[in-house]
């Protein structure tokens, strides 16, 4: 009988060491005895340059209105932002870093920063198009900020309007990490000019919030892996574990009555 009761031990053994605990769990801890202040003033990330099918806002405005008209889609009135209206009325970033813009025909504004592309569009259009007293002034924004998550997360492509945010907000509004989701290596597919590269991300240790991928950027996959607890498909919690253990510990000392009595 000493047998059955050490496989049982050891049985129980491996299944609660298979809880998912609050270290699996919580974002942003402090570890290796490294606290928030330690961290200091965490900085801002260098501004975006625009890459290949990103969509742009671009809007053209001047003391008269008319005559920027063929400039700006026909009847907007602010509601251009929606991501909706600008798949037609947005500018997309073609496969050679293009974008087609009315009169000017094509602008190269691959690598380019939000400000350096408005700087870019404002000279051409005075070059081009107007005059100085024209006054005219152009407002660049990314149409929103795209990307996807899958895995052990929402699934789906999302779009924030908002310059700036970082995973855990990209995570928020994908509806969290599940609990059976690996927030201790989470994977940041991020697209370059040459390719597409995977960056690794440690969400529950707070110098997460100093790596260079803490901030998304457009077009990003966020892919979230499943604990290998869950993929031995063990419980989540101890309570769970325990109704295995007892299943198993039950079938166990049946099957030994059992085969005892034969």
């Amino acid at each position: 009988m000493n047998k059955y009761f050490v496989f049982v031990y050891l049985i129980f053994c491996v299944l609660f060491s298979s809880c998912i605990t609050n270290k699996d769990l919580v974002y942003l801890q402090e570890k290796e005895g490294l606290t928030a202040e330690d961290l200091g003033l965490i900085e801002q990330p260098k501004p975006y340059r625009v890459q290949v099918n990103d969509m742009l806002s671009i809007r053209v405005k001047a003391l008269d209105q008319e005559l920027v008209g063929m400039f700006n889609p026909v009847g907007e009135s602010g509601s251009g932002s929606q991501a909706g209206g600008l798949y037609f009325n947005g500018f997309t970033v073609d496969m050679h870093g293009n974008i087609e813009f009315p009169i000017l025909g094509k602008i190269n504004v691959l690598g380019y920063t939000i400000a350096e592309i408005k700087e870019k569009v404002e000279t051409e259009l005075l070059k081009q198009y107007f005059k100085e007293t024209a006054e005219i002034f152009v407002t660049v924004k990314l149409a929103g900020l795209k990307y996807t998550t899958i895995g052990e997360v929402g699934t789906g492509v999302h779009v924030l309007l908002q310059d700036r945010v970082n995973v855990i907000e990209a995570l928020a509004n994908a509806g969290d990490i599940n609990v059976t989701g690996d927030r201790k290596d989470v994977l940041i597919i991020r697209q370059y000019p040459e390719g597409q590269r995977i960056h690794h991300i440690d969400l529950t240790d707070i110098k997460a919030m100093q790596s260079p991928y803490y901030y998304i950027q457009p077009n990003d996959i966020i892919l979230v892996k499943q604990l290998k607890r869950k993929a031995l498909g063990a419980g989540q919690t101890a309570m769970q574990n325990l109704a295995t253990v007892s299943s198993i510990v039950s079938l166990i000392v049946s099957t030994y009555f059992l085969t005892r009595n034969l």
